[in-house]
């Protein structure tokens, strides 16, 4: 999979810095979507590694976007199927998707709690974590009773844990050192 977000980076980049050159974030978000749904569609996959030239390729994944598909776009999927990476169209949206939120400065948070939090919690939470992150932040909540009590925090790379669960267990950790 990280060979799959490795090879789609650049195209995404390259969409992505594209999109924005021309104020058009949305509308290739919207294309890149519909076209990494067509591409994991059975029927275009056995497509994809079928011995077709990369012309016909692109005519016929074309041909099948339709509208969905402005010139622009229509031109990356030319591109794509001469480099020989339709397969790739859902790690690009992923990506591109990544590079938009970036650009927003938004996070996902996932927040996964021992009980369910009360919107006031909540609302706390999401203050802390913006001025923390300097990030717009949705929290996307979760709950594990198995935490005992407390709350584990992932926003990326960072994760703050404060469930009791952990905290015992580095307790436990300690005695028997």
């Amino acid at each position: 999979m990280s060979e799959l977000t490795t090879v789609a980076r650049p195209y995404a980049k390259a969409a992505f810095d594209f999109a924005v050159e021309n104020t058009d974030i949305a509308n290739w978000q919207e294309m890149l979507a519909f076209a990494g749904e067509v591409a994991v569609n059975d029927t275009i996959r056995s497509v994809l590694t079928s011995a077709l030239a990369a012309e016909k390729l692109a005519e016929v994944f074309v041909g099948v976007c339709g509208e969905q598909l402005n010139t622009h776009g229509q031109n990356f999927i030319r591109v794509l199927a001469e480099n020989n990476r339709l397969s790739v169209l859902p790690d690009i949206s992923k990506q591109f998707n990544v590079f938009k939120a970036d650009y927003d400065k938004e996070i996902d948070v996932d927040v996964t709690s021992a009980i369910e939090l009360s919107s006031e919690q909540l609302d706390k939470m999401s203050a802390a974590l913006e001025k923390r992150l300097a990030r717009k932040v949705k929290l996307i909540c979760n709950v594990d009773p198995a935490l005992v009590a407390g709350v584990i925090i992932k926003a990326g790379d960072t994760v703050i844990d404060g469930s009791v669960n952990s905290k015992l267990n580095r307790l436990s950790d300690a005695l028997q050192a």
